[in-house]
């Protein structure tokens, strides 16, 4: 006998660019917009009985109108608040998880009207509700990080198959996919999302360059416990940072020397270092990674 397991639908990727006009300084709020919907559904699967399902493109319809009707904020605002719409208006809809990406715009010059896409990272935020708790994961991907020196890497274990040369001076550097749990996220409870977003950006930075790298699962957990120690409402920060290898060029053949200047950047493969750091106390995750 077969059963139905976990399941959700939803909208996936809709793009919506928000114009704010006020005079001649205008703003843009540029989101990717994923929404995903679970609850009574047992019908749908088995029967096609489609009564209990809020169409896809409804889902779609309801991200406009809310940017047109609230405007966009903090991108963790507007997550949360089609979340708890969904959940809220429809009996059969027991969760809503909502996935936003912004995608970041500066000022052409001195032109109000007049924007160039940013070469910053991307700001990333999940939030879910299920009609009567919420929870949010906040995040950042694409950061690019190098430092040129101050990084080392050796006494690792050999076998018969390792190639790889130790070395006391390398260029350490990688692409930052960061997310943070947040703590409390009720109702009643006002976050300045943007403020902790800053925080915990600039204390990554910080701890990639003031880190005396020996490898990088230590650089993974002096960046994860910076943004604990500077963000108090963040619980929780699971972090994945490629290894984007520079390796020393041999100009040897061409009479040259190569004191640690030029480098051959190699994008593949690489390696992948991945973990979480989390306060002692952290409360269950529940459903926030989901």
């Amino acid at each position: 006998m077969a059963v139905l397991g976990p399941n959700r639908y939803g909208k996936a990727e809709t793009r919506v660019v928000r114009v704010t006009r006020h005079g001649d300084a205008h703003r843009i709020k540029d989101l990717t917009v994923g929404t995903a919907l679970s609850g009574d559904m047992t019908e749908v699967h088995l029967s096609g009985d489609n009564s209990a399902v809020l169409p896809t493109d409804t889902q779609k319809n309801t991200v406009f109108a809310f940017a047109k009707k609230h405007g966009v904020g903090a991108i963790e605002d507007f997550a949360l608040l089609l979340a708890r719409h969904f959940t809220d208006s429809r009996p059969a809809i027991h969760h809503a998880r909502v996935a936003i990406e912004e995608h970041a715009w500066e000022r052409n010059g001195a032109f109000g009207h007049s924007f160039v896409r940013s070469g910053r990272e991307v700001r990333t935020c999940v939030a879910h509700h299920d009609g009567t708790r919420s929870w949010v994961v906040s995040g950042l991907r694409d950061l690019v990080v190098l430092n040129t020196t101050n990084s080392e890497f050796w006494g690792f274990a050999k076998d018969e198959y390792t190639t790889l040369p130790e070395t006391r001076d390398r260029v350490l550097a990688t692409a930052v996919d960061v997310a943070w749990r947040h703590t409390d996220v009720s109702r009643d409870c006002s976050h300045d999302w943007d403020k902790t977003y800053e925080n915990a950006r600039a204390a990554l930075l910080t701890a990639f360059a003031d880190t005396y790298s020996l490898s990088l699962q230590q650089t993974l957990y002096a960046m994860g416990t910076r943004v604990l120690a500077e963000c108090p409402g963040v619980c929780e920060v699971r972090l994945s940072l490629p290894n984007k290898h520079h390796f020393l060029v041999d100009l040897a053949p061409f009479g040259l020397d190569n004191d640690g200047e030029v480098f051959f950047a190699a994008d593949r493969p690489y390696g992948l270092i991945e973990g979480t750091v989390l306060r002692e106390d952290a409360p269950v995750a529940g459903p926030a990674w989901e």
